[in-house]
């Protein structure tokens, strides 16, 4: 039992770190308190309620004689169509309070399991995605739909979305911290334990959100690179994603984030007066220099290998385009390939290169390369440009467009940007509209097709790709 004496304005409740900690489950602990100014319940301790998931919490009041009057009392509820987090109980006298603390805690604690067990989830994270916007031109519903899928493809459940329209980004908490308080209670009550923010966030950020809500914190940035790393399958391809791993954590280690071994390989010997945190920034920067030497020699392999083909004297045609538009699909429609392809983001990370035969025995090399995405983490733009890179050596670009997603046209910006930072915006290209068979309006295709000098096909339809074949052997 704590017995804590606090001021006119305030108490400080101690650090509750060590008592149990579960998004399924209340904490264990109740606050029995007084105000000197006699005082009900205030925001204030509803507030501390729902952010320290406290069984309970009962304001006494205090008579002119010093005795105890009024007892108010308020409890947490489980998800509920009004909206609620609190039930508010009548006041009662101390002296008349009846209540069976223990059992009615008990079912308490039990209506929010059972609550939170009726969604039938597999994932063991389960996420509120939240977007804090100051533009008002942005799209930012169209971003949360982009996050969500990040989220799908890396294998996260997403129990609910938050957009907060600021004038400004809040530097500590990037949104408010009244509004960061209402998803705290909203991750209780539906029983989410991660939070995914729609941003790179600040090490700082990262912290100070984590302190205040007690859950799981992520980045944008943070989930590519889980996702990025559940996907590579070639030596390169791991190397180059632990890089980034390793280049996006350096920045973020801190003295409560000492478990290096996992990431690091426990590398490193330790030198006498050094302190945790320089240990575990010494092994990143060692990890990172031997990391950055095993790219240098796997990619020796691959300019050989190019330059086999070089001499070989094939064309070679990449496919680039946005995440998700359907490139692999092409690929194997266009060569009776057997690549993998899944309706989710990143789904090929590993170039994958395959003979193309055209009608009049023309042959060429024809490359999927790693899909493009808006605001691409800088830590794995600097490690896959190596990869990119290797579209220099392309004599034709194969641009997909997904033409059914209605963000295409900022998806194609997105793509033309990343060639531009390459300097391959000078190399020739042919669009292709993607997915036609999802598009509604034959006129509007039609039209599209003209204003972006793009060629419409579906890859899951063989009969609308011998143009593009033409298209693709009149341009080699």
């Amino acid at each position: 039992m704590y017995v804590i004496v606090g001021d006119h304005r305030q108490i400080v409740i101690p650090d509750l770190g060590g008592f149990r900690s579960s998004s399924a489950r209340l904490k264990g602990l109740r606050l029995i308190h007084t105000h000197l100014d006699g005082e009900k319940l205030t925001g204030d301790d509803l507030t501390d309620l729902a952010l320290l998931r406290l069984d309970m919490i009962s304001a006494i009041e205090t008579g002119e004689d010093g005795l105890p009057g009024m007892m108010h009392t308020a409890h947490l509820i489980p998800e509920n169509p009004g909206g609620e987090y609190w039930l508010l109980m009548d006041p009662v006298p101390v002296s008349e309070t009846d209540l069976n603390f223990l059992e009615f805690i008990q079912a308490l604690d039990e209506q929010f399991a059972r609550r939170q067990s009726s969604r039938k989830v597999d994932s063991t994270e389960r996420a509120i995605l939240i977007r804090v916007e100051t533009n008002p031109m942005f799209d930012s519903e169209a971003s949360m739909v982009e996050l969500r899928e990040l989220a799908r493809s890396s294998g996260v459940e997403v129990f609910d979305s938050v957009i907060q329209h600021r004038h400004r980004y809040d530097p500590k908490y990037l949104m408010g911290k009244g509004k960061l308080s209402d998803i705290v209670i909203r991750a209780l009550q539906i029983g989410s334990n991660l939070l995914i923010f729609d941003h790179e966030l600040s090490p700082a950020q990262v912290r100070s959100i984590t302190d205040f809500t007690e859950l799981k914190v992520i980045d944008r940035s943070q989930l590519i690179l889980d996702i990025f790393a559940r996907r590579a399958h070639s030596r390169e391809g791991k190397i180059q994603v632990e890089l980034a791993q390793m280049q996006y954590l350096l920045p973020r280690l801190s003295t409560k984030n000492t478990a290096m071994s996992r990431l690091t390989g426990g590398i490193g010997g330790t030198g006498p007066g050094e302190t945790k945190l320089e240990i575990n920034r010494r092994r990143a920067r060692d990890r990172i220099g031997r990391l950055k030497k095993e790219l240098k020699d796997v990619q020796k392999g691959r300019s050989q290998r190019r330059r086999l083909r070089q001499r070989r004297a094939l064309p070679v045609i990449s496919i680039i385009g946005y995440t998700n538009t359907g490139k692999s699909t092409l690929l194997n429609a266009l060569t009776k390939s057997s690549v993998l392809t899944e309706n989710l983001l990143f789904a090929t990370l590993d170039p994958k290169s395959s003979r193309l035969r055209f009608p009049r025995d023309r042959e060429a090399i024809i490359t999927d390369t790693v899909g493009f995405i808006r605001n691409l983490p800088k830590e794995l733009s600097s490690a896959f440009r190596a990869t990119l890179e290797e579209l220099d050596e392309a004599d034709l670009l194969l641009h997909v467009i997904d033409v059914s997603n209605p963000g295409f046209e900022e998806q194609i910006l997105a793509v033309e940007k990343i060639l531009e930072e390459l300097d391959l915006s000078r190399k020739r290209c042919i669009r292709v509209f993607n997915k036609i068979d999802l598009f509604p309006d034959r006129i509007v295709l039609d039209n599209l097709c003209r204003r972006f000098d793009a060629i419409p096909i579906s890859a899951l339809d063989p009969e609308t790709l011998p143009p593009l074949l033409e298209q693709l052997e009149g341009n080699i």
